[in-house]
C-alpha cells in the first residue's frame, strides 16, 4: 500500500492519482442522487462514469502489454514507413498522427494461437488478418525457444492492402493492433483491481480484511508506441483493446513514464438499472 492515494482505494486522493476526472466524479454524484438513509452505490457505476467522460476525450494509442515479435518475411529489410491513424474516432477534433511501420513489430501474445480454438479469428498458421491501419498479413508459422514458448510469429503481407483494405474486395474477420519494434519503447504498466474482494466479504473470519492477492499486476516491459514517451503526469489515453490509462504522477520520471489502468474498456454493468436504485 502506498497510503491514502493508493490507486486501489476509493478515496478522492486515490481516484485522482488513478486518473478519474472531476467531471466523472460529478457525473457519478448526479446520477446517484441523494438519500436520507445510509446507502451504497456499486463501484462499476463509478467506472461507467469515467468511461463516458474519457470516451470522447482520450487519444487512442497503441500499446502491447504482453508482447511477442511479429516478423513480416516479405517486407523489405531496413525499410520503414509512416501510416496515418486517427487519434479518436468519436472526436474528429483530436485530429490524427503518423505511426511508424517496419518489418518487425510487436503484437499481443494472445493474438496468435498455433492451434486455435473455434471461432478464433486472429493469427494462426494459414489465416489472414488485418494489422490495424496497415496491411493484411497471412501467418506462416512461429519460432519457439527450448521451453516451447513462442518467441516469434512469422507472416507475409499484401502490399496492395495498405491502409487496411483490399482492392479486390476480400474480407478478413480479425483485426489486431501492433507497435513498430524499431521505435517502440519499454514502460512499466500497472493493472489494478479492487483491493477488497467484496464478493467474499469485506472481512475474514479472524477479523482481518479480505484483501485480493491480485489487486496489483505490474508489467515491467510493455511495448508502447513512441508518441507515448513524452506523456506527462496526469495525461490520459485509451490503449487499444486494453482500457483507459493514466500517467502516474507519483512515480513519474522524465522520459520514463509509468502508466496505470484507470478502467477497462467494457463492462456488463447496467447503468439504467443502477440509476433507478441508486440512493435508495
Amino acid at each position: 500500500m502506498d497510503g491514502w492515494d493508493d490507486p486501489r482505494l476509493v478515496t478522492l486522493a486515490a481516484l485522482r492519482r488513478r486518473g478519474f476526472t472531476p467531471e466523472a466524479i460529478r457525473m457519478f454524484i448526479e446520477l446517484s442522487g441523494i438519500s436520507k438513509a445510509n446507502s451504497t452505490a456499486e463501484y462499476p457505476f463509478l467506472e461507467y462514469c469515467i468511461r463516458e467522460d474519457l470516451k470522447p476525450k482520450a487519444p487512442r494509442m497503441l500499446a502491447i502489454l504482453d508482447p511477442v515479435k511479429l516478423i513480416i518475411d516479405n517486407y523489405p529489410e531496413g525499410q520503414s514507413e509512416l501510416l496515418p491513424i486517427e487519434n479518436n474516432k468519436e472526436n474528429e477534433a483530436l485530429g490524427s498522427r503518423q505511426i511508424s511501420f517496419s518489418r518487425e513489430l510487436y503484437i499481443e501474445r494472445e493474438d496468435f494461437y498455433e492451434d486455435p480454438p473455434k471461432k478464433y479469428f486472429r493469427l494462426f498458421p494459414g489465416n489472414e488478418v488485418r494489422l490495424m491501419n496497415a496491411y493484411f498479413v497471412t501467418c506462416t508459422g512461429c519460432v519457439k525457444d527450448e521451453q516451447g514458448r513462442i518467441t516469434e510469429v512469422h507472416c507475409t503481407y499484401d502490399p496492395a492492402t495498405k491502409g487496411g483494405d483490399s482492392a479486390d474486395g476480400r474480407k478478413v474477420k480479425g483485426t489486431i493492433h501492433w507497435v513498430d519494434a524499431a521505435t517502440a519503447f519499454d514502460a512499466e504498466v500497472r493493472l489494478y483491481e479492487n483491493l477488497i474482494d467484496e464478493e467474499k466479504g469485506v472481512y475474514n473470519e479472524d477479523g482481518t480484511m479480505n484483501l485480493r492477492p491480485d489487486s496489483l499486476t505490474v508489467i515491467p516491459h510493455a511495448k508502447l508506441e513512441q508518441g507515448l514517451a513524452e506523456a506527462k503526469p496526469g495525461d490520459r489515453f485509451q490503449f487499444v483493446r486494453s482500457g483507459y490509462f493514466s500517467v502516474d504522477p507519483k512515480d513519474f520520471k522524465p522520459g520514463a513514464p509509468v502508466f496505470h489502468r484507470i478502467v477497462s474498456l467494457k463492462s456488463s454493468f447496467n447503468v439504467n438499472a443502477a440509476a433507478g436504485t441508486a440512493g435508495k
